[in-house]
């Protein structure tokens, strides 16, 4: 078996890398792929699908009915050999060094792990010449950034056509940014993976000198893979690649430097995790909308814990502190009010990235009008409990209306009734009075 090892040497030889990353409908677009490859492909197959870290993965057993060449989930320390697919697992970076393959816990890229970015990164580090970068179906733009590296160490670069995939962001971002060599359909890319590995190309430290690939470039891959690879020295160092943003991490709150590359802005924090321009955005736009739900259910009890206390001083006698709190409860629920309008506005702002996602290319509908109900509802503002049924909701929703009818019921006679009396007996003292 050792004789059919991937070696490192650095003379001419065919591509035999291929590095894969997907996002939404990786799944079949992968089966598809793999079930045109030849049965003898003389190079090892390397995939990364976005997947939930708490989940198991079937994926290998799917690969392996869909096509000739076994797949297997990839294992820390494993030997790399041609003709095999290897897949990252579930929450867990695959990343490649010289004749074998590391598995990492490292901080997340793009607010993904596995992450395309780290296997594609690597490959160009430990490969250079001999990679081909595939970028598959997918949302936003991870693998990007991965396969511009991949090109600036001469490797090959594939894209699906993104018209022809489920989800043509990722497919489009590299387009975009990236000189890629083949824009094809799906059922195009196995044989232009075929023909590319039979392209002869130059090892890395030939092509480097040939080719006067910038020392720079190298210095940047390495502290790329350490981070992935949470190395404590590359983490521990006061001197980040960049400039400080001004922007924080939304996952750990800490300082993101600003990396440009070329057409790509990019950030990463201490700790390691990394963003391209659009993670970073639908990451502080998912953060917003987390702190105004937040924000509604604050307000949403303090409304109620105000009535409450205007129920106690109503039974207290304490009558002259009923309108104030009343007044208090009114106005939370109104910005309750507000603040699910805005929630709903969010709503109708993400949905057409979801269409442009797929492909589509659908007008934004109008965010609603914000503005002041006249008369704010307590059962339509509350958010519902998770835990609760339909029906509890509603009758949770009722028994509160009814409790506010007779509070108002009850000031309301209770004035009158006290302004009749005061009346009554200034009548009666006038009279004993004539």
């Amino acid at each position: 078996m050792a004789d059919r090892q991937i070696k490192s040497s650095q003379e001419s030889r065919g591509r035999d890398i291929v590095v894969i990353g997907a996002s939404a409908g990786g799944v079949e677009a992968l089966r598809s792929l793999v079930h045109d490859l030849p049965p003898k492909l003389a190079a090892a197959i390397f995939v990364v699908v976005h997947f939930p870290a708490n989940y198991s993965s079937i994926l290998p057993e799917i690969l392996t009915r869909s096509g000739p060449l076994p797949a297997r989930h990839a294992r820390d320390g494993e030997r790399i050999e041609p003709g095999r697919i290897y897949v990252a697992p579930p929450d867990h970076h695959l990343l490649l060094h010289r004749g074998c393959m590391r598995l990492s816990h490292g901080p997340h890229e793009n607010a993904h792990r596995p992450a395309v970015d780290p296997l594609f990164r690597t490959a160009a580090r430990a490969y250079g010449p001999r990679v081909i970068g595939v970028v598959l179906t997918g949302n936003l733009d991870d693998g990007t950034a991965g396969l511009g590296d991949i090109k600036e160490r001469g490797g090959a670069a594939i894209v699906q056509l993104p018209s022809d995939a489920v989800c043509a962001s990722m497919p489009q971002s590299a387009i975009d940014n990236v000189e890629v060599d083949r824009v094809v359909p799906l059922k195009q890319i196995a044989k232009s993976i075929v023909e590319l590995t039979h392209a002869r190309v130059d090892g890395g430290t030939v092509w480097r000198r040939k080719h006067h690939s910038s020392s720079n470039h190298a210095d940047y891959l390495q502290e790329e893979a350490d981070m992935a690879e949470t190395d404590a020295d590359q983490m521990q160092l006061d001197d980040r690649p960049g400039e400080p943003s001004g922007f924080t991490c939304p996952e750990c709150g800490g300082a993101l430097w600003e990396l440009k590359d070329k057409k790509l802005l990019r950030f990463r924090c201490r700790t390691g995790h990394a963003y391209s321009v659009q993670t970073l955005m639908t990451e502080q736009t998912t953060g917003v909308e987390s702190a105004l739900w937040a924000a509604m259910a604050t307000l949403k009890e303090k409304s109620s814990l105000v009535r409450r206390m205007a129920d106690q001083a109503q039974q207290r006698g304490q009558s002259v502190v009923v309108p104030r709190l009343t007044r208090q409860a009114d106005a939370a629920d109104r910005d309750v009010e507000i603040l699910r309008r805005v929630l709903l506005g969010f709503k109708n702002q993400m949905e057409p990235e979801a269409a442009r996602g797929r492909g589509d290319r659908a007008k934004a509908p109008d965010a609603p009008p914000i503005e002041l109900p006249e008369e704010t509802k307590g059962a339509e503002c509350e958010p519902a409990p998770r835990s609760s049924s339909a029906s509890q909701r509603k009758r949770a929703w009722q028994e509160d209306d009814a409790r506010r009818a007779s509070r108002k019921s009850a000031s309301g006679n209770g004035g009158n009734g006290s302004g009749d009396s005061g009346r009554i007996r200034k009548s009666e003292a006038k009279g004993k009075e004539m």
